[in-house]
């Protein structure tokens, strides 16, 4: 696995490529692309940090797994390459926004555009075999990411994590809260939402309230 990472990123989290657990995971990662179709595309497994640089890192969203069908992930959480059929939870969060702050239900369910205005839409897994939900889980990438939450709780000021879901309200303990915001819920799918977990948390309001409040331009969503 070649890293091909932002410098932005890059400067930050190079001791992490130089462990050993991140060479072991590189080996793994390299034979499973070699032995099986996996997912996203080689080329998009660091797309996260090449949308959203560093220091314009303005709202973090934790997902879990990439999607594990053909031509889905593009190496966002919960985002699908243009003219993909939209999963189940990216259908609830453009239902949310729709409400919350009355923007039409898109068309694409590809999220470059909220990466490209600092939306940092991190998976804790980087990569999956394909139809095997959860088959690169506890191979390393999680120590990986959990570095990089790290790294931004640390370095950046008042940026708002968006947390859905049990796995990623567990991720609050990375980050200082006296110099960020946390906003949490139920996750997006359909078994959270339908249980009255997910619809009404307005989190793309209370998001823009918070970086309108401290002099940071809003999200477009």
């Amino acid at each position: 696995m070649n890293v091909t990472i932002d410098p932005s990123w890059k400067v930050h989290l190079y001791s992490e490529f130089e462990k050993s657990y991140f060479q072991d995971l590189a080996q793994f990662v390299k034979r499973e692309y070699g032995q099986y179709t996996c997912y996203p595309k080689g080329k998009d497994i660091f797309a996260v940090f090449d949308h959203c640089p560093f220091q314009e890192t303005k709202v973090v969203i934790i997902g879990q797994d990439p999607y594990h069908g053909p031509d889905q992930a593009n190496g966002l959480c919960f985002s699908v390459k243009d003219g993909i059929p939209h999963p189940p939870s990216l259908v609830n969060i453009f239902k949310e926004i729709k409400v919350d702050v009355e923007k039409p239900y898109p068309k694409s369910g590809n999220l470059e555009r909220w990466a490209d205005q600092g939306v940092l839409l991190l998976n804790a897994t980087l990569t999956v075999r394909g139809h095997q939900a959860g088959s690169h889980q506890n191979k390393g990438w999680e120590r990986f990411t959990d570095a990089v939450i790290k790294t931004v709780s640390t370095r950046l000021e008042g940026v708002v994590f968006l947390l859905w879901g049990g796995f990623a309200k567990k991720k609050a303990s990375l980050i200082d809260k006296q110099k960020h915001h946390i906003l949490t819920s139920g996750h997006p799918s359909p078994l959270s939402a339908n249980r009255g977990l997910w619809f009404g948390n307005k989190h793309f309001s209370k998001a823009n309230s918070l970086l309108a409040r401290m002099g940071k331009e809003p999200i477009a969503w």
